[in-house]
């Protein structure tokens, strides 16, 4: 049978990436194709779209600030370990599903250390990319990358991001609605380019911005890039068919080298599971994971139903409610 696709979207706050998100499960349904949504970010105040999944649901974010002492930042990551520490429980959801969609749209906090070094991030990545074809999706803010080094500073994200997960990558200009992003695909097609428009710059991060072009060259060669405007819908067709070029892409290049490495992968998964329960179980007692984890739920639980348009009507509402 044919598998759905996952599409991980990452970027730095402010990006668009539930904008973004959003416009793409409004454009996926009119071509009916069958989308599930999976909301990872546990700060998030409102989702525009139905979400199927919502960490929300399961960890208790203020608690986790409280209980750890944290800032919002260190809530944000401490809860999503927490989360992986379930993250079975989505998979057995998935793959109930698995025959029933054709898209899996994951969200994500504006907080991408989070997939860069954090446990949590290597679980979900390396969970999902073991059954499901995955895409990486990196959804950049065009109009603030216009400055030089701003965009050296997200290119580098963007690398780091792609050799951390080893996943087909999809990078997305987002908002040409309001900067176009051809200077973007010149700066990563001529090295000149790039250089001519740091000359007027003279700071310690201009001159190490001249260094990193050079060597980012193979990632720009190598890197599938794409427009859109989340604002306006512009590009999601282009941005669909990078999607299917990922999806080859991860059968031809990715698939044979995951299957040798599934039980290796399943057992480092299990590992960091237990070592963050661990952690966990350390840090408080039981009356307080109650609090953080919002109780021992079931997989049901866990999900939302959207299976019709009355359903994903009621599903908006029940958002709405949550947030409130």
């Amino acid at each position: 049978k044919k598998l759905p696709m996952v599409l991980i979207v990452l970027g730095m706050a402010g990006s668009g990436k539930t904008t973004f998100t959003n416009t793409l499960y409004q454009y996926l349904t009119a071509q009916q194709q069958r989308v599930y949504s999976v909301n990872l970010d546990p700060a998030v105040k409102h989702i525009p779209y139905p979400v199927n999944i919502d960490i929300r649901d399961t960890v208790n974010y203020k608690e986790v600030m409280k209980q750890y002492q944290l800032g919002p930042n260190g809530g944000i990551m401490t809860a999503l370990n927490l989360f992986s520490t379930r993250f079975d429980q989505v998979l057995q959801l998935l793959e109930k599903r698995s025959d029933q969609i054709d898209i899996i749209l994951i969200d994500t906090p504006g907080q991408i250390e989070v997939f860069n070094w954090s446990a949590s991030g290597a679980l979900i990545t390396e969970a999902l990319s073991i059954t499901y074809p995955t895409s990486i999706v990196y959804v950049t803010d065009t109009a603030r990358s216009k400055k030089p080094i701003t965009f050296m500073s997200n290119m580098l994200y963007a690398c780091s991001v792609l050799y951390k997960t080893n996943l087909p990558f999809i990078l997305t200009f987002n908002k040409i609605d309001v900067t176009p992003h051809t200077f973007a695909k010149e700066w990563m097609s001529d090295y000149q380019t790039y250089l001519e428009a740091l000359q007027s710059e003279t700071t310690y991060m201009a001159s190490l911005s001249r260094s990193m072009s050079l060597a980012m060259e193979e990632f720009y060669r190598n890197i599938r890039t794409v427009g859109v405007s989340a604002a306006t819908g512009q590009g999601m067709g282009e941005f669909m068919s990078a999607v299917g070029e990922a999806e080859k892409e991860y059968f031809s290049d990715y698939k044979a080298w995951l299957e040798k490495q599934k039980a290796h992968i399943e057992k480092q998964r299990e590992k960091k599971a237990k070592e963050e329960q661990k952690k966990l179980a350390r840090d408080m007692d039981a009356s307080q994971r109650r609090d953080l984890m919002r109780g021992e739920e079931s997989d049901e639980d866990m999900e939302h139903e959207s299976d019709s348009d009355e359903d994903v009507r009621g599903a908006r509402k029940g958002v709405a409610k949550v947030r409130m």
